[in-house]
């Protein structure tokens, strides 16, 4: 049983917990997940670490609250309470090294695994130029990790409620055409500013890291449910990735495939939440 030491609300439907697992604290890095199970019924969540305590055993996760599991993780689940499963860390850590000047673009939930990445980065020398986006100010967080994780910060809503108005690929392209010399860029996010912040990359020849957000199931390459398509050959995100060149990735494929059980996880989540309308009442 894993505790859970920590529990606050960042956003509508965002919540960030510390849950107690010494083993992951002890070598977690960057870049990597975990895979955490509620209960003897709950199905598999994988998350990404944001951060690792090894002196506390803590692990920081954000999780938004989009499902059956993430709803039932927010309402039923608080500090002093333990999950059934943790297992981790899985999948592949970011590559740390000292390429110069960097660009890191988180949008949306995609904030939290990039600060990790970002804050790293930085440590290792490089000149981090970070650039933060979600659709309006209430779901937009981190901005205090990710200004001292950064040299300098980009800040945008796609309604201008704060920061600049526009898309996280509008300050990338701002940057690239500005001519500042950029060594790799890291882009975190839903699968489509991914695909978008490839497009404007290529353009300029900026390699490019991105993490993919397939279906997992297992989180251990046996189920075959996160394959995607990197350079024309089948690679499993669980152990392959989860970062991947974004110039090779076939966006179209992924997006396709995050869709296939949508139909069961509505009506799982429909179900639970009828359940949980049905114990209020009572």
């Amino acid at each position: 049983m894993y505790e859970i030491l920590e529990k606050r609300r960042l956003g509508p439907g965002i919540q960030e917990y510390v849950v107690r697992a010494p083993d992951v604290a002890r070598v977690g890095k960057a870049g990597q997940f975990i895979v955490l199970r509620l209960h003897e019924r709950g199905e598999r969540i994988p998350l990404t670490i944001v951060d690792c305590d090894p002196a506390t055993g803590g692990v920081t996760l954000v999780v938004q609250e989009v499902g059956k599991s993430t709803r039932e993780m927010g309402d039923k689940f608080d500090v002093g309470d333990s999950v059934l499963d943790l297992a981790g860390p899985l999948g592949m850590p970011s590559e740390i090294e000292d390429y110069g000047t960097v660009v890191c673009i988180g949008g949306g939930l995609g904030i939290a695994p990039l600060y990790p990445i970002a804050r790293d980065l930085k440590k290792a020398g490089n000149t981090v130029i970070g650039i933060i986006g979600a659709r309006n100010r209430d779901l937009l967080f981190y901005e205090d990790r990710m200004r001292a994780a950064s040299d300098e910060l980009h800040v945008m809503t796609d309604d201008g409620s704060f920061g600049a108005k526009g898309f996280v690929s509008d300050a990338l392209r701002n940057i690239l055409t500005s001519g500042r010399k950029v060594a790799r860029v890291w882009a975190i996010g839903p699968a489509i500013m991914m695909k978008v912040c490839s497009q404007v990359t290529k353009e300029f020849g900026v390699p490019t890291i991105v993490s993919l957000n397939s279906v997992m199931i297992d989180g251990t390459g046996m189920c075959g449910g996160c394959r995607v398509e990197v350079g024309g050959k089948a690679k499993f995100a669980c152990v392959d990735g989860p970062e991947f060149d974004g110039h090779a990735v076939d966006f179209d494929l992924l997006m396709s495939r995050q869709k296939f059980y949508c139909e069961e996880e509505a009506c799982s989540l429909e179900h639970y939440l009828a359940e949980t309308k049905g114990a209020e009442i009572r």
